[in-house]
């Protein structure tokens, strides 16, 4: 790892690169077509290799750049929002798009140390607002907006 200089690039070309492959791989199950005539797999290929290019840039990079070293991993904002993503699809149905997107964002936000209550309910209601309109609205899914609608 000493002939790494910038871990930050490393690390994000190796993640870069692996996503690239696995689109790629997973993508050519699907017929390819043409440029005129775009297959399935088109999309997934190209996208797959410009990945992989990117990945190999950031890692060719690392090798060459002076970079900080990774600080360690923060749990509590990840848990807070994985937290508070998994409470809102378990909720949702129940509550309806409006008070689950509330929650959903004043939870995910309470996991950040300049956590403001009073500003994480107000993009919360700002928000499930514009998700309302977008979802149920604009896109007709099957969602309740609030309790006992569905």
């Amino acid at each position: 790892m000493a002939l790494i200089r910038h871990p930050k690039d490393f690390w994000s070309g190796v993640i870069f690169t692996a996503m690239g492959a696995f689109a790629v791989i997973y993508g050519s199950k699907y017929t390819l077509g043409t440029a005129a005539r775009m297959g399935p797999g088109y999309f997934p290929r190209i996208l797959g290799i410009l990945m992989i290019v990117l990945g190999l840039i950031l890692v060719l990079r690392a090798f060459k750049l002076e970079g900080d070293r990774i600080p360690p991993w923060k749990w509590k904002p990840t848990l807070f929002v994985l937290g508070s993503v998994v409470l809102f699809g378990s909720i949702v149905k129940f509550l309806g798009m409006a008070i689950s997107t509330v929650i959903l964002i004043v939870l995910a936000s309470a996991g950040s140390h300049e956590f403001r209550p009073k500003e994480a309910v107000i993009s919360g209601v700002l928000l499930a607002a514009l998700a309302v309109g977008v979802f149920i609205v604009g896109l007709s899914l099957q969602l309740p907006i609030w309790p006992g609608q569905g």
